[in-house]
């Protein structure tokens, strides 16, 4: 139960700092499955040195003393690592094998242990050895079913990943403890004890304080408030900020504000109706009520928590035109029977994107969704100089539209506008004649960047995205100072 309820908690500890893709969880899984093997050899010679259950019961104490402990140090341990690793040309797959290796290897082999030595002393003969290790055997995967239940449907969306680790930590002590002698309850009480020690809570630059924190059933998220009054959501330990709220403006000096003008290289006026697919708090759409309050906004998140913050800490207001969905984009859209003037996709967020969101089918759900003429935006984060995600998304785009250019509007993230009318900057420029004052400089200036697709890249599909090592690769060519 422990082993597989630490092997969810541990997938879901890194997942901030390396992502939730399938690299993560095949390293973790294999890494628990080592680290068994490993185990279940150490167990079986330990139990015939010391066939007795003092020896067995002090092994699962240690275990769960190590295991309570995980959580506590890793924050500071992921986040060096995390930045060694990208610094010295390793990416996501290096860094999580490294990570889980570190936290959980070590008690995960010391409970492996327990399973031989367990068959060890119930043997009574050998005429129900069999019968002794199938009833073991049938017990372990039961415990492993409910392991992996409790931590992913109870634990971990009540009290979060530390509790979770800490919590069966302490079942593990309060067992290890029936069969030792008194002294060893001292032991149980320190394991418990990490129950009462606070979460942790990221670090915050000066001039800045996190206003709310919270672990969701998908990441961690908090909000940080500077002293001018501006909130960042951020997602993952800080590692992407996926809405900013100025109190003074709807303008935010970010990507967000390109979604205002970029539609307007397709469009003759602003869209009538968009589809947001990563609505997160609600930036962009806060923007929309202020500039073109006449567009009906569709905005999806797959974090309902996120939507109730957007509300609480970044001005989000139920207008008649806009409608929340808490749900995932590609269903959503699966599901939509609205026509489209625009979907803007910023779902993806570093160094996870999710393969569904990046393929030739799902572009081709988007286009369908669209009205005549209508455009699809997608936002590119990528590591800076690396291009090679955006080609790739570029490419398969491209299998979808006629037409797709790219506005590199920052260093780190790069519009790709898809569609079958030919976006153009020329119409660009010719409407910033209409817009607020505020909004022109950006729309001359998305005019100014506007330009083909670049060449090069795979077309993604349902069936063939190896996203995952796309992005390793990014990083380690940054790293490597390679472009």
């Amino acid at each position: 139960m422990t082993t597989l309820g630490s092997e969810i908690a541990a997938a879901r500890l890194m997942a901030p700092f390396f992502g939730a893709s399938t690299v993560v969880w095949a390293n973790t899984i294999a890494v628990v499955l080592v680290a068994l093997s490993i185990g279940y050899w150490v167990g079986g010679r330990l139990a015939d040195r010391h066939p007795h259950p003092e020896g067995l019961h002090l092994l699962v104490l240690v275990a769960a003393a190590m295991l309570g402990i995980v959580p506590v140090v890793a924050g500071p341990f992921l986040s060096l690592s995390v930045d060694a690793f990208d610094t010295y040309s390793i990416g996501a797959f290096a860094g999580s094998l490294f990570g889980v290796l570190a936290l959980i290897a070590l008690p995960i082999l010391l409970l492996g242990a327990a399973s031989p030595w367990a068959i060890r002393l119930k043997l009574a003969n050998i005429e129900h050895s069999g019968q002794v290790a199938g009833r073991m055997y049938a017990i372990s995967t039961l415990g492993s079913l409910l392991g992996t239940f409790l931590s992913a449907l109870l634990l971990i969306p009540l009290v979060g990943t530390t509790r979770t680790f800490q919590t069966f930590a302490l079942l593990l002590a309060l067992i290890a403890v029936t069969g030792l002698a008194a002294r060893w309850l001292a032991g149980a009480a320190a394991v418990g004890a990490l129950l009462a020690l606070p979460g942790g809570a990221i670090k915050t630059a000066p001039g800045e304080r996190v206003i709310h924190e919270a672990e969701t059933e998908y990441q961690y998220v908090r909000v940080v408030e500077r002293d001018s009054g501006e909130r960042r959501l951020e997602l993952n330990e800080g590692q992407a900020v996926h809405s900013v709220y100025r109190p003074a403006s709807v303008l935010t000096g970010g990507i967000w504000d390109e979604y205002l003008v970029a539609p307007l290289s397709v469009l003759t006026d602003p869209p009538g109706r968009v589809a947001i697919l990563g609505f997160a708090a609600g930036t962009t759409a806060r923007a929309y009520a202020r500039y073109f309050p006449e567009t009906r906004i569709d905005g999806v998140e797959i974090d309902g928590e996120l939507v109730d913050i957007a509300e609480r800490h970044f001005a989000l207001e139920r207008r008649p035109g806009l409608r929340v969905y808490v749900d995932d984009a590609r269903p959503f859209l699966r599901r939509a029977t609205e026509a489209y003037d625009a979907i803007f996709m910023d779902a993806y967020r570093q160094p996870y994107v999710p393969f569904y969101l990046a393929t030739r089918e799902f572009f081709a759900l988007a286009r369908d969704r669209l009205a005549r003429g209508g455009l699809v935006i997608v936002n590119v984060g990528h590591p800076e100089t690396s291009d090679a995600l955006e080609r790739t998304l570029t490419a398969t785009l491209r299998a979808v539209f006629p037409h797709v250019v790219r506005d590199p509007a920052e260093a780190r993230n790069t519009l790709l506008i898809a569609s079958d009318v030919r976006p153009s900057a020329a119409r660009l420029r010719q409407a910033t004649t209409s817009l607020s004052t505020d909004l022109r400089p950006l729309a001359q200036r998305a005019a100014e960047r506007l330009a083909p697709g670049l060449d090069g890249g795979e077309v993604y599909t349902d069936d063939w995205a190896p996203v995952e090592w796309l992005i390793d690769s990014s990083i380690i060519g940054y790293a490597a100072g390679e472009g």
